[in-house]
């Protein structure tokens, strides 16, 4: 069967591909593009991010804020983000009429909290710009020609393109970037980001469901630390605080094997120190009132009082009888709860993967290849992953951007 012809073809039918394929058709409307999703079903992770919501970026509108949002990628992204950023992505969904609201934490939604909004938007544009798509067609080889690359797939089609548009996500097994490290890239281990934490000791279970706004959570023996909400699960540790950290230390927690302690102070940071200092004020104020009755600093209460277990303060103690030893296990457990984590949890369906093609091997003004002329990467196929907000489907939109731009001028 004779080879059909593109101009451009996008592997990979998910978020960075199809911005990278809508925008370039865009931009040289007289381009033929074809994308290839090796599954059956296009944008699954679009479908899924948000809790089916669709997190599509974070209100965090300056290229270099936004650039520390990303453990690995950030000073590539800083140069990228003057380009495209997230004040831009908002402008081109409402642009096609996808109306976005900013939640409090900064992330920004559809209006319409479902994320078949952005699934649609993306498949009428395709379809308005005569974008072709191929599903269950799964790339096998990839052939540089003398102008271009002919593409062979799993069902025996095959393709030939000048510009080739690498869009296909993360993989959580190093063979399945071999086809890549044939052509000459250098691939970083992909490893596991954005995960929550299981504690073998499950002291906590009992108290699943139930979160503190302002905790902050360490990996102890190391400078890996964060702050925010924190959620007991039936597993061990959740939360914005816990997915962060996970992200920052990916690496170091692989090496670990998952085996590591936590420590969370559940009273926003306050030192040792300080917090007993404010304790024995509160005592003093309070001699007649049982201790486990009246939880301090906004913990909950039923946290509160298992602390007060493990402190070994007695459900009927008062303050007034409070022992020296008791107070330094109570301030003890509020601010350094050790936590024995043995495994790790995929954070719902969202799991990001970090490691792939080296940034090193991309020209960051254009995201080609250094080793393959016309060939372009975008999204999480790079080694470039962010904190959970929204900040992973932002770089797959800048990276998809920056890539079109320079196909669409060079055909």
């Amino acid at each position: 069967m004779k080879d059909q012809i593109f101009d451009l073809v996008v592997v990979g039918g998910g978020a960075a591909g199809f911005f990278g394929a809508i925008n370039a058709a865009e931009q040289n409307p007289g381009m033929k593009i074809l994308v290839l999703e090796r599954t059956s079903k296009l944008l699954s992770k679009v479908r899924v991010s948000g809790g089916g919501r669709c997190n599509v970026t974070h209100h965090c509108f300056e290229p270099t804020p936004l650039s520390k949002h990303y453990p690995r990628g950030q000073k590539l992204l800083k140069q990228l983000f003057r380009t495209f950023q997230a004040k831009d992505t908002v402008a081109w969904f409402v642009e096609r009429g996808v109306s976005l609201k900013t939640e409090d934490d900064g992330r920004i939604f559809p209006t319409s909290d479902n994320s078949e909004t952005i699934i649609q938007c993306f498949l009428q544009e395709a379809e308005r710009l005569k974008i072709e798509i191929k599903t269950r067609a799964e790339v096998i080889g990839v052939k540089q020609l003398e102008q271009g690359f002919a593409l062979s797939t799993g069902t025996g089609d095959s393709f030939q393109c000048k510009k080739l548009l690498i869009a296909v996500g993360g993989f959580n097994k190093e063979i399945a970037y071999d086809w890549l490290k044939t052509i000459g890239h250098t691939i970083k281990k992909p490893i596991p980001s954005l995960f929550t934490f299981n504690d073998s000791e499950k002291r906590f279970v009992d108290l699943m469901g139930l979160a503190v706004e302002n905790a902050v959570v360490t990996i102890e023996r190391t400078a890996f630390v964060e702050s925010g909400p924190v959620l007991l699960t039936h597993w061990g540790l959740s939360g914005p605080a816990v997915i962060k950290l996970s992200a920052w230390a990916a690496m170091h927690l692989h090496d670990m094997n998952y085996e590591f302690k936590v420590l969370v102070n559940w009273v926003g940071g306050l030192k040792e120190h300080e917090l007993r200092i404010e304790l024995e004020k509160y005592k003093a104020l309070n001699l007649m009132k049982m201790i486990a009755n009246h939880a301090v600093y906004n913990v909950p209460a039923r946290l509160w009082i298992r602390l007060c277990e493990l402190s070994e303060i007695e459900p009927k103690r008062i303050w007034a009888d409070m022992s020296k030893r008791q107070l330094n296990k109570l301030v003890e457990n509020l601010t350094r709860s050790a936590f024995k984590i043995k495994g790790k949890t995929t954070f719902k369906e969202e799991f990001v993967i970090c490691g792939g093609v080296a940034v090193d091997d991309v020209e960051a003004e254009t995201m080609e290849s250094k080793k393959v002329p016309g060939l372009y990467f975008a999204g999480e196929v790079l080694d470039i992953d962010g904190e959970t907000g929204g900040f992973n489907f932002q770089s797959a939109w800048t990276t998809a951007f920056i890539a079109s731009q320079h196909i669409a001028k060079s055909i």
